[in-house]
């Protein structure tokens, strides 16, 4: 989907051209972000921002009309972080589009390149639609310019990064949207062979089952078996100039999970097109980092397939002998997703890089026990754990650490194989 045009001036509120104007608001600076205001409109503004004791709390907002519509966003106690200005930026976003403005403007004061990227970040990020098979799509006007006006020198520096950031977002999340009879394996395989295509130095390929099994990845093939869709193993890789370490991202890429002979109830298989979500996320970063021109060295795994029964299905009991050589008794096919990022882990393990992420949608329990705000994050290495929950931090995407300990070991214990593939009871 189209993103909204940004434009940059520096200067005053006077600077800015829009039917609507967002001016975000510290809490307890409000005389200060109204200063440069004109006049006709300071005097009115600040009258009613008293009058609904707006004070600029986070998340608070105040929207006024007058010789002009101005939207105050509140961004929260000194010092205010940049995830505070990424909030701001999506409901100021929101508040223009519910003025139908089609032209916006934002006064940023004296705040730095940093913040106004995260602003504006949010803004785009807020005006993502996913319509593609609406008959009859959403008719509310789309916020087509945005302008900045700030004091700051070099205030527009870092917005052409910004804007190849949220294009492989909105990629990652149309991905994730598209329905599973359309997002199948192959049709993922597809997508990152044209990504290559379109980044100068972005390397992709995509193995077919023959190939699978000649690498060893036993786990997907044992999971693909009850599906008429041939699995498929997406490889993408971006080195940037000087890059000195390497990373590998895994990600889960089962297009659709029924469970497979260990059958989902129907209410919890409608959302399972968005199994492959940490695929499509890591599809997604590779294709930013090379689209940035970043100087890392970062590989994409990405092992794509349906989990379906049928008659070839794999069956509770079954054992897999993965590439490293240990077994596994599956006595759940509804675990599917660690067997196979299993396979992947493994093959990463041989590459012997820096670090390795994996990024998944593993299991619900994740959720009952961290609620929507936090994904769960778990390692054995303290320090990449402690980088990980510092970045989600500054991206807005809070991480919480659950413990990965070796006393849980006991309970994956079978008394066939090396491991078995679901734990114990809580």
């Amino acid at each position: 989907m189209s993103m909204t045009e940004v434009r940059v001036r520096r200067g005053g509120p006077a600077a800015v051209r829009g039917e609507m104007l967002l001016v975000p608001v510290a809490e307890g600076q409000l005389s200060a972000a109204l200063r440069r205001l004109d006049g006709r409109v300071r005097g009115p503004l600040a009258r009613r921002a008293r009058a609904a004791r707006f004070r600029g709390k986070a998340e608070e907002t105040l929207v006024h009309h007058g010789e002009a519509a101005v939207a105050l966003l509140g961004l929260g106690p000194v010092p205010v972080g940049l995830d505070a200005w990424r909030r701001a930026g999506a409901r100021g976003r929101q508040e223009a589009e519910r003025e139908r403005a089609r032209r916006a403007g934002a006064y940023l004061g004296d705040a730095a390149a940093d913040v106004a990227a995260a602003f504006v970040e949010g803004f785009q990020l807020a005006g993502y639609r996913f319509a593609g098979y609406l008959s009859d799509p959403e008719r509310r006007p789309r916020v087509q310019v945005l302008t900045l006006a700030g004091e700051a020198k070099q205030l527009g520096a870092p917005l052409a990064g910004v804007a190849a950031l949220v294009q492989e977002i909105f990629r990652a999340r149309d991905l994730v949207n598209e329905p599973a009879s359309v997002a199948t394996p192959r049709f993922l395989a597809e997508r990152v062979a044209a990504l290559a295509r379109e980044i100068r130095g972005l390397e992709a390929e995509a193995w077919a089952p023959k190939r699978i099994a000649r690498e060893g990845l036993t786990g997907l093939l044992a999971v693909a078996r009850g599906s008429r869709e041939e699995p498929r193993f997406i490889r993408l890789r971006w080195v940037g100039p000087g890059a000195r370490r390497r990373v590998i991202l895994v990600g889960k890429g089962i297009t659709f999970d029924s469970g497979g002979l260990s059958l989902k109830p129907p209410k919890s298989m409608e959302t399972m097109k968005y199994d492959m979500a940490g695929g499509a996320a890591v599809i997604g970063a590779v294709a930013a980092a090379a689209r940035l021109g970043l100087p890392v060295d970062v590989t994409g795994f990405v092992p794509a397939t349906e989990n379906l029964p049928g008659g070839r299905a794999q069956k509770p009991g079954d054992v897999i002998r993965f590439l490293n050589g240990k077994t596994v008794e599956v006595l759940n096919t509804d675990a599917e997703g660690r067997l196979v990022l299993a396979d992947a882990l493994a093959l990463a393990s041989r590459e012997k890089p820096d670090a390795i992420v994996d990024l998944a949608t593993l299991t619900g329990a994740c959720r009952v026990a961290l609620g929507s705000l936090f994904a769960g994050v778990m390692g054995n290495d303290e320090r990449l754990v402690a980088k990980l929950i510092e970045a989600g931090r500054a991206a807005g995407e809070p991480l919480w650490q659950l413990p990965l300990v070796r006393e849980y070991r006991e309970d994956l214990k079978s008394p066939i194989a090396d491991l078995k593939n679901v734990g114990g009871e809580a």
